[in-house]
């Protein structure tokens, strides 16, 4: 008899706990909340069943009743930390409460580093992201636009936000790896820039750079990526 083919499912479509058997001794937020502090602690890398299993005291295999694959722990948490979004009333300015939704999905990379790795359309139908995704919506229901721009409009602002926080968190971590000060660095590799364009070599970035903007200020620069996106879709009404 030929082996049962396997197909696609999602975890939200299964029961708590598959098989009979006695009441489960653990419920999905507990297994997520497990990896979730895992992953706070130590990092992605250090999330596994055997670990996810250890810090709740139970046996490796049978987390399996619970989560089948690691693709479905890592939706889990996913959807544990969305729930962490604030979903206040909308005050029907769409740019203000896009802006505010921008900021606060920041900080909760920042809180949670780990999440801009699995920031991903596949993990995005959970309960809480569902529940993020109307909220979204809500904001953004007095801006004259189809529906199908707003939920693009959703997706940029979290991938401007997504690669911001990720290139935020590698320079940190960058930083604290260094035998040396992050100025030292600095110091180095403008001298070595510096070298390279007063060659002549590049004359379009010696007219740009001869333009001093003076100190960089990361906070406006990301204010500004936001406000484009914003004024990009604003243009759609």
């Amino acid at each position: 008899m030929a082996a049962r083919a396997a197909v696609p499912e999602v975890i939200w479509a299964r029961p708590e706990r598959t098989g009979r058997g006695p009441r489960p001794a653990y419920t999905r937020a507990d297994i997520a909340g497990a990896a979730v502090r895992i992953a706070d602690a130590r990092g992605l890398d250090a999330v596994s069943m055997r670990h996810v299993a250890a810090e709740l005291d139970c046996g490796t295999m049978s987390l399996y009743n619970y989560v089948p694959r690691k693709e479905d722990l890592y939706e889990l948490m996913v959807d544990a930390v969305s729930g962490e979004h604030e979903l206040w009333r909308p005050a029907g300015d769409w740019r203000a409460d896009m802006n505010q939704v921008a900021r606060q999905t920041r900080a909760l990379m920042h809180r949670h580093p780990w999440l801009p790795r699995l920031m991903s359309p596949v993990y995005g139908f959970s309960p809480n992201a569902l529940r993020y995704l109307e909220h979204c919506l809500a904001c953004l229901e007095p801006l004259d636009a189809p529906a199908g721009a707003k939920l693009e409009l959703i997706a940029m602002l979290n991938g401007v936000v997504t690669t911001y926080v990720r290139n935020e968190l590698e320079t940190a971590e960058r930083t604290r790896s260094l035998p040396w000060t992050q100025e030292q660095e600095d110091a180095v590799r403008i001298a070595y820039l510096g070298g390279r364009i007063a060659s002549g070599d590049y004359p379009h970035l010696a007219a740009a750079f001869a333009e001093d903007p003076g100190p960089i200020d990361l906070e406006a620069v990301f204010q500004r990526a936001l406000d484009r996106v914003l004024d990009a879709f604003e243009a759609l009404a």
